[in-house]
């Protein structure tokens, strides 16, 4: 049941719980202190009334002689006066029963037989207690005791408690009253605060239920880092801020996938389409012709390599983005590099190159790092007039082995540099597939670059040339300082 309750009338009613039992607790505490205060005077009144009874006893005359106890010479108002044997036999009894008003008072309901304790030292032995009337619902406050002077008789003294009785029911009428109004004005003023300190949940609710509906934007407002909803909302605002992130990231990257997908199935389509022709014209009679069966068997293997290579590089891909390590081991940069440059003069024997390499060691995978280079350098030779020079470096900067390739071609814009490492992105989108590859040359230049904990870059004005550049950490115990170049060729 209480589990089912909400947070507020939790609150409102764990306060109005701990109120009450602070409250009744001091109730009783009051209630129990002012009537042991109360029986108490009235046990001093009895010890009052005992002296004078104990006087009449020894000088063997009534009760009443000798002034008694009241104002008119016997016991006082609502006073029980009576003198047994120890056998019980009652010897003498007095009493005045009349009530202000001129009604009487039953007497008291005294037991037949009383004990009294031992009395240490051989004094009186007294007991008190309290006894019912024998009719109604009033008290008895009961003294009897034992005179050390007169060892055979039980004197007992009574007295009404109609007005300690009286007291304690006022007493606890103002206690109910003062209790149920504190308790009610707990209950308003807690509700009020509750009500106050949850405000902000309520908040929370509603940001919570628009962000559910698809406005991702929504925050909570007024969010206090001095209260614990309001570190709380700011907890959460932050969290938003992440999941808002998270989700245009992911629709960020489900673009980027249904854009590789499309690209990647249209760059295969263009090879399986020229294959088909090819097939197509072999089973048309290509068979029974030298010229066109050697037409047919050329454009299919150079149609097939050509999807070979685009799925390698695919796969390539693939691996890279599930994090698949790679080799691990002392690689020197500067000779990879000498390679590309030498193979690309090779490829290109037209074009100036020049390369100014320092002799620096990365830990990496030798294969992937040759690979890069020479897409670097095969983007040159794609974006670039044949006689374009191309400027080839490798130095340290820092921490890292930076291999730059740069070239004074066309350049691109601002808007091209920031695509350019993008899969199947083309700066030129004119250029003919046969030419300009299929787009993922330098997307493969980023991910291996990445795999080895580097990074790449690119500088490119319009008109003035692009420049690629390549960071790769250095190896723990690569050398701090730098020695001449191993390779500083230019081919003009």
């Amino acid at each position: 049941m209480f589990a089912r309750l909400s947070l507020r009338a939790r609150l409102i009613l764990a306060v109005i719980t701990l109120g009450a039992v602070g409250l009744i607790a001091a109730d009783v505490a009051t209630y129990s202190s002012l009537s042991s205060f109360l029986i108490d005077r009235t046990d001093s009144t009895l010890d009052q009334s005992h002296m004078q009874a104990e006087q009449s006893i020894e000088n063997g005359s009534n009760f009443g002689d000798r002034g008694g106890f009241g104002p008119g010479g016997g016991p006082g108002l609502n006073e029980f006066i009576q003198l047994r044997s120890l056998d019980g036999t009652v010897v003498r009894t007095d009493a005045n029963n009349r009530l202000p008003d001129g009604t009487t008072m039953p007497a008291p309901k005294l037991p037949a037989t009383i004990s009294l304790p031992q009395s240490s030292g051989g004094g009186d032995r007294v007991r008190y207690f309290t006894v019912s009337a024998v009719k109604g619902g009033d008290r008895y406050r009961v003294r009897a005791s034992i005179e050390a002077n007169e060892p055979n008789a039980i004197l007992i003294l009574a007295t009404s408690l109609r007005d300690v009785d009286g007291t304690l029911h006022r007493l606890l009428f103002i206690e109910l009253l003062v209790t149920g109004l504190v308790l009610a004005g707990i209950a308003a003023v807690g509700l009020w605060v509750v009500r106050l300190s949850l405000k902000p949940l309520d908040a929370i609710g509603a940001t919570a239920a628009a962000i559910a509906g698809g406005e991702l934007s929504r925050r909570i407002e007024r969010a206090d880092d001095r209260t614990e909803v309001g570190r709380l909302g700011l907890a959460l605002n932050a969290m938003l801020t992440q999941i808002e992130t998270a989700f245009k990231e992911r629709e960020a990257s489900e673009r980027k996938l249904r854009r590789f997908v499309a690209d990647a199935s249209h760059e295969l389509r263009t090879p399986l389409t020229a294959v088909r022709a090819y097939a197509e014209l072999f089973t048309r009679g290509a068979a029974t012709r030298p010229d066109d069966l050697e037409r047919s068997m050329t454009g299919i293997t150079r149609e097939s390599e050509r999807m070979s290579l685009l799925v390698d590089d695919l796969l390539l891909l693939a691996r890279l983005d599930e994090g698949r390590p790679l080799t691990r081991e002392p690689v020197a940069l500067e000779e990879i590099v000498h390679e590309a440059v030498e193979t690309a003069r090779m490829v290109d024997p037209e074009r100036p190159l020049k390369a100014e390499l320092e002799p620096l060691e990365v830990v990496g995978d030798r294969e992937r790092l040759r690979q890069i280079v020479d897409n670097l350098l095969a983007n040159v030779r794609s974006h670039t007039p044949p006689a374009t020079p191309v400027r080839v470096r490798l130095a340290r900067e820092g921490a890292y082995a930076r291999v730059t390739v740069a070239d004074s071609g066309p350049g691109m814009t601002e808007e091209q540099a920031s695509h350019v490492f993008e899969r199947f992105y083309r700066a030129d989108e004119s250029r003919a597939r046969a030419s300009g590859g299929v787009g993922l040359g330098l997307s493969i230049v980023a991910a291996v670059a990445e795999a080895h904990g580097g990074t790449v870059s690119v500088e490119s004005t319009r008109g003035e040339g692009s420049a690629f550049h390549i960071d790769i950490p250095l190896a723990a115990d690569a050398q701090a300082v730098p020695r001449e170049p191993a390779y500083a060729q230019s081919h003009d």
